[in-house]
């Protein structure tokens, strides 16, 4: 499963357009092949950046999500609302069970 954790710090003043656009985004992307979830969230902290998780079946998946021309145009209205540039981290990840013996148990 491919992670991807981003976030936007937005401009004052352009919350309640970046998030509009935002959901329209994710709920766009939930619909393509592979999208396992796709999220958006304010930061507790500070209610001006917006954060997105994304989980991919695989990365080929993902990889196809950023050729879609609606995920470009949305890169770059977003990034035309923000103070900086957004940032976008991108992981491979498996299920684990949380609560299962270790071998390094004592």
């Amino acid at each position: 499963m491919i992670v991807v954790v981003g976030s936007a710090l937005i401009l004052d003043g352009r919350g309640e357009e970046a998030l509009a656009l935002s959901l329209d985004h994710v709920r766009r992307s939930r619909a393509e092949p592979g999208c396992m979830s796709h999220f958006v969230h304010h930061d507790a902290e500070n209610p001006r950046r917006l954060v997105f998780v994304e989980e991919w079946q695989d990365l080929p998946a993902l990889q196809m999500h950023f050729q879609v021309p609606e995920s470009r145009k949305f890169a770059k209205a977003l990034a035309s609302l923000c103070d900086g540039r957004p940032s976008m981290q991108v992981y491979e990840s498996e299920t684990v069970d949380p609560f299962r013996q270790s071998d390094h148990t004592r």
